[in-house]
Formats: structure tokens, sequence, C-alpha cells
């Protein structure tokens, strides 16, 4: 896998996300309380909206637009809701923020 040397983890406020540019669009990186780092596109799989102006909670986000929550570590909707974020791996090495561009199905 080839992954990409984003930031250092504390760039990233604790139940905050980042923003990164993807070559299908945003990426979204979400920091949980837990120090735990995910990656998910940018848009919610209901309507687009910004996941990443969504509130963090556990290793959830609830969209902005319309309260879907999205699992952070699937990137899939909370039922009855149904849909799915394209994930990205990630990891934290050293303090680093490290991403991997998933493909898209």
């Amino acid at each position: 896998m080839n992954w990409l040397d984003i930031c250092d983890l504390e760039e990233i406020n604790v139940l905050g996300s980042r923003i990164v540019s993807g070559p299908k669009g945003d990426i979204a990186l979400f920091r949980t309380s837990a120090d735990e780092v995910f990656a998910l596109d940018d848009r919610c799989p209901h309507k687009g909206g910004p996941l990443s102006q969504g509130i963090i909670y556990g290793k959830r986000v609830a969209c902005p637009l319309h309260n879907w929550q999205i699992e952070l570590e699937s990137g899939k909707a909370v039922a009855p809701d149904q849909g799915c974020a394209h994930r990205h791996p990630t990891k934290v090495e050293n303090g680093r923020v490290l991403l991997a561009l998933a493909p898209h199905n």
C-alpha cells in the first residue's frame, strides 16, 4: 500500500476533522476522542452533505444536512438509513497521520 504522510496528529482537533484533496474529490480525516483517525470521502451517501462539518461521537459522524449517522470504520450509514461513504485506510505512526488512497469501485 502506498502511504501518504498527511500531517501531525495534533493538527486534527480531537472530535474534529481535516480535509485533504484526493483525485476523486475531498477526503475528510476524522479524529476520535481515543486518537483514532479515519478517512471518508467528504460526501454523505444521502444528499452529498459535507461529513467534515458533522458532529463526531464515538466512532460515528452525523451528517450536518439531515443527521444521517455514518460509521467511521466502514463508511456505512446506520440503519434504517442505507448507503456508504467511500473509506480510505489510515494509520498513525510516530505521531504522524498516514493515508492510503483506496480505489473507488
